[in-house]
């Protein structure tokens, strides 16, 4: 059987843009074409994207996976070794990565220096203050809860409804996006993404792009992030997540 580049894409769980980059890049190649250009996969190609899926879960970089897939002479089992101890001890410094993005999420608003007038003007009727005692007791002593800090500690008023504005024009602009049908792997869409990843990075802690992915996924994993997307507009929150991701591949 021949499969679409939108089929595998369906069925692998991954975009089409990331299919493009795999074949631009040598790793996975369909092995035929329509008279028209347009990609056709095989059986054995969807094969060789299972390994490459599984290699790539397992944080392998993909000229490495390349390498063990093509190098009939490559002992997967030694990679997978070497890997293991490399994940080992990346695994705190990991932890330390998920902390510091739920806390960019859930506290980043401690220590507003603002009368209690002026929060209602800023934040409506949610309390910054709801998640102090959870966000000191597990980052408290985390880089990140310190940078987020220091920064917010000395926002004023102004800063507050500045950075309330930003956010609020990005919103309204990726809904007009996705409400318009374009694709979240699309140019449109990675540039609102990169601007949501400098706009954390502008007002709270420096947003790798690694650590930004994270940040997506997590806003499909935890329910309340994803409730705070989803009042923005329903299904905000995947087309965000997969926009993130095209972003991080299409800059890697």
């Amino acid at each position: 059987m021949a499969y679409t580049v939108g089929q595998v894409a369906k069925v692998a769980g991954v975009t089409v843009r990331t299919l493009h980059h795999y074949d631009e890049i040598g790793l996975l190649s369909p092995s035929g074409r329509t008279s028209a250009g347009y990609r056709r996969y095989e059986d054995a190609d969807l094969q060789r994207l299972q390994l490459v899926r599984y290699y790539r879960e397992l944080g392998f970089p993909l000229e490495e996976i390349a390498a063990i897939i093509d190098d009939p002479a490559a002992d997967p089992a030694a990679h997978l070794r070497r890997q293991h101890e490399l994940l080992t001890v990346r695994l705190k410094r990991l932890q330390e990565m998920v902390t510091a993005v739920e806390f960019a999420m859930e506290a980043s608003k401690m220590n507003i220096q603002l009368t209690p007038e002026e929060r209602f003007e800023v934040f409506g009727d949610v309390d910054p203050e709801e998640h102090r005692a959870e966000a000191e007791r597990r980052w408290g002593d985390t880089d990140a809860y310190r940078e987020s800090n220091r920064r917010v500690a000395g926002y004023t008023k102004e800063d507050w409804l500045r950075n309330k504005a930003e956010t609020e024009d990005w919103g309204r602009r990726i809904v007009a996006l996705m409400a318009s049908g374009a694709p979240a792997d699309g140019a449109a869409a990675m540039e609102l993404a990169e601007e949501h990843r400098q706009l954390i990075s502008r007002w709270f802690y420096e947003c790798s792009y690694e650590i930004h992915t994270g940040l997506a996924d997590m806003y499909v994993a935890d329910e309340r992030f994803t409730a705070y997307y989803e009042a923005i507009a329903p299904g905000l929150t995947a087309y965000l997540n997969e926009a993130i991701h095209a972003n991080a591949i299409s800059r890697a």
